[in-house]
């Protein structure tokens, strides 16, 4: 389970995008961040501290060897939790609510833009696709299904040679499965 901090530190929009530029583009120095994300240094800065407190990335050595640029590495390749985990604790709980309703509004802007750019001469060989389906199933089905969907992403990011000269874009995934009714 993760600790609660680690959630809410994630979750902030900022910190969210650079810990997926990190996740994307590996080591980077502030300044290539925030060029990428446009914003600023100092904002940039104070929001990898916050992620360093949280554990999810880390400052590496100056790659340039003059000590004036500050590096920074993904430490963790991503999270898994549940706002259930936090069932015993009220206060944590709500904060677990607010970090799930920021996780869904970020993926749900990010398909939205996908839609709005879908011209864009960079994706023109990309056809984003949906997929949904409706299933019977118990907890431990359903927690079976999240582990087996996990396994198969990070088997196929494993069999991608991001080093053979290929053009490729960043691409997003999401999925969610919970109960419901027609």
């Amino acid at each position: 389970m993760e600790d609660i901090s680690v959630i809410t530190a994630v979750h902030h929009p900022l910190r969210r995008r650079i810990y997926d530029y990190l996740l994307l583009y590996g080591t980077s120095k502030v300044t290539t961040l925030a060029r990428a994300l446009e914003s600023q240094v100092g904002s940039i800065s104070h929001h990898l501290r916050m992620l360093e407190r949280a554990g999810v990335v880390e400052r590496v050595p100056d790659h340039d060897g003059d000590g004036r640029t500050s590096w920074w590495r993904a430490e963790r390749r991503g999270l898994s939790w549940s706002t259930d985990d936090f069932a015993d604790s009220p206060a944590d709980a709500l904060l677990a609510r607010e970090a799930q309703r920021q996780g869904i509004r970020l993926q749900f802007e990010r398909l939205q833009r996908w839609h709005r750019n879908r011209a864009d001469p960079a994706y023109a060989d990309y056809d984003g696709y949906s997929s949904d389906t409706t299933a019977w199933a118990t907890p431990e089905e359903l927690n079976d299904l999240s582990d087996r969907l996990q396994s198969a992403v990070r088997e196929w990011q494993a069999s991608i040679d991001t080093d053979d000269g290929r053009d490729r874009t960043p691409v997003f995934l999401f999925t969610h499965a919970f109960p419901s009714v027609p």
